[in-house]
């Protein structure tokens, strides 16, 4: 009877701790606002990523020109990329992105920054558990 009670306590115990899906459902990554013009797409919402990774939008048309290996240009509150880009495909390259270059490799969280680079690579530091680790730069 003992063992249980303890077991049915440890039960609702487990259940009312909070998952960390939940925790980081906080935070998403934002859609690519695309639109194919020709044999050009133009990303609309650049200053909206750019703002949610808290990077410049150089540091993403430079990552997006060598992921798409086409050619793309910054106007002022678009980017235009010198190639036909599904939305679809576009979103999974931003997704990479962030999972790269924002998202904390230790506590999943966004709030990292890029402290230096190089020789081809980024050293990025966490501001919420305070890792530092270095990647191959884009």
């Amino acid at each position: 009877m003992i063992l249980l009670d303890y077991n049915q306590l440890l039960d609702k115990a487990f259940s009312e701790l909070p998952t960390l899906s939940i925790e980081k459902a906080d935070f998403q990554v934002p859609e690519a606002d695309s639109l194919i013009q020709g044999s050009k797409t133009i990303l609309k919402n650049i200053d909206q990523i750019a703002d949610r990774a808290r990077r410049g939008k150089d540091e993403i048309a430079k990552y997006l020109t060598k992921e798409l290996a086409a050619p793309v240009s910054l106007q002022e509150h678009s980017m235009e990329i010198s190639a036909r880009v599904q939305s679809a495909e576009l979103n999974t390259k931003i997704r990479r992105f962030f999972e790269m270059y924002v998202i904390c490799k230790e506590c999943h969280k966004p709030d990292t920054h890029i402290v230096g680079r190089e020789r081809g690579y980024v050293t990025i530091s966490c501001e919420a558990c305070g890792a530092r680790y270095t990647i191959k730069s884009y």
